[in-house]
């Protein structure tokens, strides 16, 4: 089959959605599919393009009429899937619905190639609380039309338990793992300290505050505590930084607790140094706050890469791959400090070996989820 993954916008080496886009299209080829994969960026003279593969499909020019005509030109997506013989659109949401990618569905639609739209997080409006006036616009604009836009769709593609989204039956599958780009943890302590890790491009619905604050309440109370430390490994914007309307700063708890030394900001990492900083590490930390933008069942990426590796976390949303798993730990979804004293426990007893836990999620190839997308969409 011929499929054209649409995304709408490009890629970054650095980046987890990029990193999960191309694990998608891996899982899809290696079910024998011819997949293209369609996208939009600045070419290397400043122009905004519209790209398959290498091939330039649109050039919108330079300006703010470029950007215009980006945001409403679609024809170019229709007239490559009609040339080339494409028989199946698969897109990433990017909360974007609008009457010109309606028309667009349409038109697949009229000329038999079906399509689905994946919805990353499911609800998602909350997340956009407190942002800036022209994210929520976009939500505003997204929200008139995406129930239109689903119904042009075969089907919606969720990481969580709904049977019906925006009125568009659900195909429901778990965040998938690239198992070839993932190596196993090998824990290489180097200080006798205890080392926790969270990997994100760190929103308030990671709720990394509440490890912070539990750190803080643990070095307050604790008459004997053990050395530990936290990792926070990817970019943290300003408003993570300091207290929002979403959750405590991380620098204001830094200060209040005096724990400095004991929080470590890595930046974006990846390959080895980002190895190497895993396996100093013997737990790690998943998503917190998902209750803070609405969410209460959700499969996320971060949890499968964190299994793949083998090594134990924590999280505080309703996840069935993972619930009453043995290396699993659970943290209530409030807005509480993480336990610190019971995480040290809990990796004290946690006799897994990463091997173990890594076989666990043996099921959760991305070549295996994507193939439950084709093959039931297919079958209507």
């Amino acid at each position: 089959m011929r499929i054209l993954f649409l995304v709408y916008h490009g890629f970054s080496e650095a980046s987890g959605i990029s990193k999960k886009i191309n694990c998608q299209v891996k899982g899809l080829r290696q079910n024998g599919h011819d997949v293209r994969v369609c996208y939009y960026t600045f070419s290397s003279s400043g122009h905004r393009c519209r790209y398959v593969g290498d091939d330039v499909i649109a050039d919108y020019g330079k300006g703010r009429m470029a950007a215009l005509r980006s945001r409403v030109g679609y024809g170019c997506i229709y007239k490559y899937c009609k040339d080339n013989a494409v028989d199946f659109v698969y897109t990433r949401s990017f909360m974007n619905a609008n009457p010109w990618l309606i028309r667009l569905f349409g038109r697949l639609r009229r000329s038999g190639i079906r399509a689905v739209t994946e919805i990353p997080t499911y609800p998602y409006d909350g997340e956009f609380v407190g942002f800036p006036f022209t994210a929520r616009l976009g939500l505003f604009v997204d929200r008139i039309f995406r129930r239109s836009l689903a119904a042009r769709m075969s089907a919606m593609v969720t990481f969580s338990d709904a049977t019906e989204i925006f009125g568009q039956r659900t195909v429901n599958i778990s965040n998938g793992v690239d198992f070839d780009s993932i190596p196993l943890h090998c824990l290489c302590p180097q200080d006798g300290g205890i080392h926790l890790i969270g990997v994100a491009e760190v929103h308030y619905w990671h709720g990394f505050d509440r490890v912070i604050a539990g750190l803080g309440e643990y070095y307050a109370t604790e008459k004997n505590p053990r050395d530990v430390f936290f990792h926070i490994v990817g970019g943290v914007a300003p408003s993570e930084m300091h207290s929002s309307v979403h959750a405590p700063g991380f620098a204001e708890l830094i200060e209040k607790y005096d724990i400095g030394r004991r929080i470590v900001f890595h930046g974006q990492l990846y390959g080895r140094e980002l190895d190497d900083v895993f396996n100093r590490c013997s737990f790690a930390i998943g998503s917190l706050g998902r209750h803070r933008s609405g969410i209460t069942v959700i499969k996320t990426l971060k949890n499968r890469e964190y299994a793949t590796r083998g090594i134990p976390f924590i999280y505080s949303e309703q996840d069935s791959d993972f619930d009453g798993r043995p290396y699993v730990m659970k943290a209530p979804a409030d807005e509480s400090p993480v336990d610190i004293r019971a995480v040290l426990d809990f990796i004290d007893s946690n006799h897994a070996s990463p091997r173990d836990i890594r076989d666990t999620v043996a099921h959760l190839s991305w070549k295996n989820q994507m193939e439950i997308v084709v093959s039931q969409v297919m079958k209507y």
